[in-house]
């Protein structure tokens, strides 16, 4: 018996990932414990949690997996700096030592292992470079024997951008784009352009883009990237900063776009809609032709997607419905927490040698719900303390009341199960509500979740109903691929003439407007009930009372806040937010029915905006 910890940490969004003779036992990130979103602090909440799942000891572990290599990473961040000298030289002189210490990743683990396990001997150390530990969090857990691996990210030690073969239990390097050549950055200094923030807030601009015309896609390539014929590309440095500044872009790329950054919170524009726009053609561009260059080099059938841009689920559904590929699957931990799971996986293989099992057609992510699971048991006992008033009901009674709350228009936490690994509630900690409603959209956005108005809502579908609301043919069970809504299930006749940007929301333009974004697209995800039996039921329970197989489905949060992780998290923010139902473990608690919540302080400064 062997278990192999994988770690991410000190960059963005600590994860620990745990295996037992090469299977998932585990996965959990750093933010759900200490409630920071994207913490990359060293994940030992998490570490404690995970062992505390598994029933072992550190002493249980035979390799602790580490998901980039810091010594190529120093050399990357000295030799940037050499290139741009004399700018920034001050800057590096004043970060030296902490770039410096950072190379001691081995003496940083084991210190931070040594306060949690005072007298344990640390396990032998396997560090896995970054790229390599994205490529096989998304080949090994894939369905595939054989497949092309793309990953697409900022930056890791070097390589931005790389292409491997997938085969069995080997992942073979194809080609590779190296900083500051980056797709994932080019996408960011957008982000930054229009006020959000970067490595945060790139959704928001995703999710932006089809209010806006993508005007200055011209522009964009004249002068920021060359894409070559092959569809490899470059970048025009003269308009960046992120090298060795302080901001995302340079002084010419204001002068190119006439004008300087959005301010963070200020009113979105017509401009910042259409700078939006033009960003996403361009990355579904370049995404198209690098999966057409790993095509032509693998001949392979099969796309295996991770990094971080591999979560922009709207270029994700050109290349699902491109015909490159049979099929694809994208790692629902597709950014930096999903290292420490690819960590361990190529460690795993690397060590052990052993084959590798795949049968075409289910991948290994266990649904993604891979963190804790409370039992009811442990759910009462924390209602209790909370004072809370609750009933509790058999699973069949409680999906049916669910459902009828959810007919109602009614708001409902859905708290059931494990946690879900990655950046999307899938049926775990989520909030869900009536996609037929049209009012639905703004009263989530604003009085539940705290957020902008502009941001759209994902559907949540039965997998068998799924092709006859949406275009879309392949499974999408974790919530990263963009389809268009049906033909037949959209308005007659949406006349957009006279709306501009956000006054767009105002149209009902399907009869499930709540999920329907203003390009008629929705983020999709669907439920075959394998993993999530209770989401399924209440699903069919939904579609039994109003023939609509369809729900919003949203993370169980506020803005800025990390998704909830126990029974706690979930009733303090049932609480905080107009949600008019908690449905947590086998107990229905409605808003009404609860004592008086009172803070010492507004809640909405305790996290920081996202």
């Amino acid at each position: 018996m062997s278990y192999i910890l994988g770690i991410s940490a000190f960059y963005h969004d600590s994860a620990v990932t745990l295996l037992k003779d090469g299977k998932i036992v585990c996965a959990l990130q750093e933010e759900r414990f200490s409630r920071v979103k994207q913490d990359k602090r060293f994940p030992g909440k998490a570490l404690l949690a995970c062992l505390d799942q598994a029933g072992i000891s550190l002493a249980d572990i035979s390799w602790l997996a580490y998901y980039e290599d810091p010594n190529l990473k120093f050399e990357r961040i000295c030799q940037t700096y050499k290139n741009n000298f004399p700018r920034g030289a001050l800057a590096f002189a004043q970060n030296y030592t902490r770039f410096a210490a950072r190379k001691n990743v081995s003496g940083i683990l084991a210190s931070e292992l040594r306060a949690l396990f005072p007298g344990v001997v640390m396990p032998p150390l396997y560090l896995c470079q970054h790229h390599l530990s994205h490529a096989a969090s998304a080949f090994y857990p894939s369905p595939f024997q054989d497949a092309a691996v793309l990953c697409v990210d900022g930056v890791g030690e070097w390589s931005t951008t790389t292409a491997w073969h997938g085969t069995g239990n080997q992942l073979e390097p194809v080609f590779e784009i190296r900083f500051p050549h980056s797709l994932g950055l080019l996408y960011s200094a957008f982000t930054y352009y229009c006020g959000f923030k970067v490595d945060s807030g790139e959704y928001k601009l995703m999710g932006l883009a089809p209010y806006g015309e993508p005007k200055y896609v011209d522009t964009i390539l004249e002068h920021l990237i060359q894409i070559a014929d092959d569809g490899s590309f470059t970048l025009e440095r003269q308009y960046f900063d992120y090298e060795v500044g302080e901001r995302m872009i340079s002084d010419a790329f204001e002068v190119l776009f006439a004008g300087p950054p959005r301010e963070p919170e200020a009113r979105i524009t017509q401009r910042e809609m259409d700078l939006a726009a033009s960003i996403q053609v361009v990355t579904e561009q370049v995404m198209l032709g690098l999966a057409r260059k790993v095509k032509a080099a693998t001949q392979a059938e099969h796309l295996c997607l991770s990094g971080g841009v591999a979560l922009n689920c709207v270029a994700n559904g050109k290349l699902a419905r491109s015909g490159l590929f049979k099929s694809i699957f994208i790692q629902p931990a597709s950014g930096d927490s999903g290292g420490s799971l690819g960590a361990a996986l190529q460690c795993h293989y690397e060590k052990s040698g052993l084959q590798r099992e795949a049968d075409g057609v289910e991948d290994s992510m266990q649904g993604a719900y891979l963190g804790n699971d409370y039992s009811n048991a442990h759910i009462e006992q924390n209602l209790r303390q909370l004072n809370a008033n609750y009933q509790r009901l058999d699973p069949s009674a409680l999906v049916e009341a669910t459902a009828a709350q959810l007919a109602d228009d009614k708001v409902v936490g859905w708290f059931q199960g494990r946690m879900e690994f990655g950046p999307r509630s899938l049926g775990a900690r989520s909030i869900l509500g009536n996609p037929r409603s049209e009012h639905m959209q703004s009263v989530m956005n604003l009085k539940i979740k705290n957020r902008e108005s502009f941001r759209p809502f994902a559907p949540v579908v039965l997998a068998e109903e799924a092709h006859h609301w949406f275009d879309l043919d392949q499974p999408s069970p974790y919530m990263l691929i963009v389809a268009p809504v049906q033909p037949d299930k959209r308005e007659p006749s949406v006349d957009d003439v006279g709306y501009v940007g956000i006054e767009k929301l105002k149209l009902k333009r399907s009869q499930i407007p709540a999920v329907t974004h203003v390009d008629f697209s929705a983020r999709v995800q669907t439920v075959d009930g394998k993993h999530n039996p209770l989401f399924r039921q209440l699903l069919t329970s939904f579609a039994n009372r109003t023939g609509c197989p369809v729900l919003i489905n949203t993370s169980f949060n506020v803005r800025g806040e990390p998704i909830v992780e126990s029974p706690e998290d979930a009733y303090r923010c049932f609480m905080r937010t107009e949600m008019d139902c908690l449905v947590i473990g086998q107990f229905l608690l409605t808003k009404s029915e609860q004592p008086q919540w009172n803070e010492d302080t507004d809640w909405r400064t305790h996290y920081a905006l996202d």
